[in-house]
């Protein structure tokens, strides 16, 4: 199934009484690059989640957010008073007194606010606990956004293929243009054929090499066969249940290759404007596989 690269989900549940939630959004980018933002007592975690989303998507620019809210019976943050830091500040500002020879003195109101005299200290993680429960909900969260991706990459897909049916139409006009192509061609190359042979001057091998050249210019069978070949490989891409972007990414720019050549070596007007037609179809395509998986 063709899945695009734009979503978003979000789990919730509970760890030890506090409330977790995870929230994530994806949008198109070429690779898949994840950035996960977790409470910092969790920061160990981010590998193993990480791997957790990479083995769930191949493309696309990842957001993910973890948050904590503390419930009633969460692990109580406790408050450390560093004595020995708190009386190196106070005999320190002993001297500063002594040396500007005033009254002032450290009051308790600064004392505290000081770095290293109080810290808070959380209480010990169960790392295993909280990686599961995470991967759990990364998990949901995860599913919720493939199930958008799921339903985006349905429309881009009938998107595709209903463009896919105008280039069909289009190259099979030009096929049938051809005989008659074929034929002014034919008459020219007589025409050239007369002047040659009128002329004594040119050799016979100057005569056929004339031939061959004209007649390679104006054959364009090869690359109407390839740009079939082409179109139905999309469709068997588009019916596929593997991450197909990349493959029809590279697959788009071979096609945008032989309809170049193909206007380059048809010298008809009304292939030239099929042709035309064409292209502004495939970029229509391009745009819409710069957002598949």
């Amino acid at each position: 199934m063709v899945c695009s690269m734009t979503g978003f989900g979000k789990a919730s549940g509970l760890l030890d009484g506090d409330e977790v939630t995870v929230e994530l959004s994806t949008v198109n980018h070429r690779f898949l690059d994840c950035t996960l933002r977790l409470p910092n007592s969790w920061n160990a975690l981010e590998q193993p989640l990480k791997a957790v989303v990479k083995d769930k998507l191949s493309r696309g620019k990842v957001n993910a957010f973890v948050s904590r809210k503390r419930g009633s019976e969460g692990g109580v943050t406790s408050i450390e008073f560093h004595e020995d830091v708190a009386r190196s500040y106070i005999d320190a500002s002993k001297d500063l007194v002594r040396l500007q020879g005033t009254m002032s003195t450290l009051s308790i109101d600064t004392l505290i606010r000081l770095e290293g005299v109080l810290t808070l200290k959380e209480p010990e993680e169960d790392l295993d606990k909280a990686q599961a429960c995470l991967e759990k909900l990364l998990a949901e969260a995860l599913e919720q956004a493939e199930s958008m991706r799921r339903t985006e990459g349905a429309q881009l897909a009938e998107d595709i293929r209903g463009r896919m049916t105008d280039l069909r139409a289009a190259l099979a006009r030009i096929e049938a243009r051809l005989p008659e192509v074929r034929a002014l061609y034919e008459e020219r190359l007589r025409q050239r054929i007369v002047e040659l042979v009128a002329d004594p001057s040119v050799a016979e091998e100057r005569v056929m090499l004339e031939v061959a050249v004209m007649a390679e210019k104006s054959d364009v069978t090869e690359e109407v066969v390839r740009l079939k070949g082409h179109y139905d490989h999309i469709d068997e891409l588009l019916a596929s249940t593997e991450p197909i972007g990349r493959r029809l990414d590279f697959l788009a720019q071979e096609i945008q290759r032989e309809m170049n050549t193909l206007g380059v070596k048809s010298r008809d007007s009304a292939i030239a404007r099929e042709v035309l037609d064409m292209k502004a179809e495939l970029e229509k395509i391009r745009e819409q596989l710069m957002n598949i998986e």
